[in-house]
C-alpha cells in the first residue's frame, strides 16, 4: 500500500530527478524568463516538490535536478505534464528530450524532506 504524501506513516526517501534536454541557444532566454513562474506552479501545486537547480552544460544542453519528497511525488508530477500555462512555458523552447533519470539521494541526512528546504 503507498500511503499519501504528509502521511506519518510513509517513509520519507528524497528522489532526485536528473532531466537532460536541449534547448536551441536563440530560445534559451525564452527558457529562462519562464524558470521562474514553472518552479513557483510547482512549489504551490505539485505535492512534494522540494526544490531545483537549472544547469547549463554549453550553449544549447541543460539538465535540470529536482528534489522530490517521494518517488510517487515524482511520478505523479510527470503524470501531470505541462498542466499549467506556466509550466508549458518552461517546456515550450526545449526542442529535445536526451535523457531523464531518476533515484533515492545518498546524501547522509538527505533521506528526510526536511534535511534538504
Amino acid at each position: 500500500m503507498t500511503l499519501p504524501t504528509g502521511h506519518p506513516d510513509r517513509a520519507a526517501t528524497v528522489t532526485v530527478e536528473l532531466t537532460r534536454f536541449r534547448v536551441p541557444a536563440a530560445r534559451a532566454g525564452e527558457l529562462l524568463a519562464a524558470r521562474a513562474g514553472m518552479v513557483a506552479a510547482f512549489a504551490a501545486h505539485r505535492p512534494g516538490f522540494l526544490g531545483a537547480e537549472l544547469v547549463r552544460l554549453d550553449d544549447e544542453t541543460w539538465v535540470d535536478v529536482v528534489r522530490w519528497a517521494h518517488p510517487e511525488d515524482l511520478a505523479e508530477s510527470r503524470r501531470r505534464g505541462a498542466d499549467s500555462p506556466a509550466v508549458a512555458a518552461f517546456f515550450a523552447p526545449i526542442a529535445e528530450l536526451l535523457a531523464a533519470e531518476s533515484g533515492p539521494a545518498t546524501d547522509p541526512g538527505a533521506d528526510a524532506p526536511e534535511a534538504v528546504r
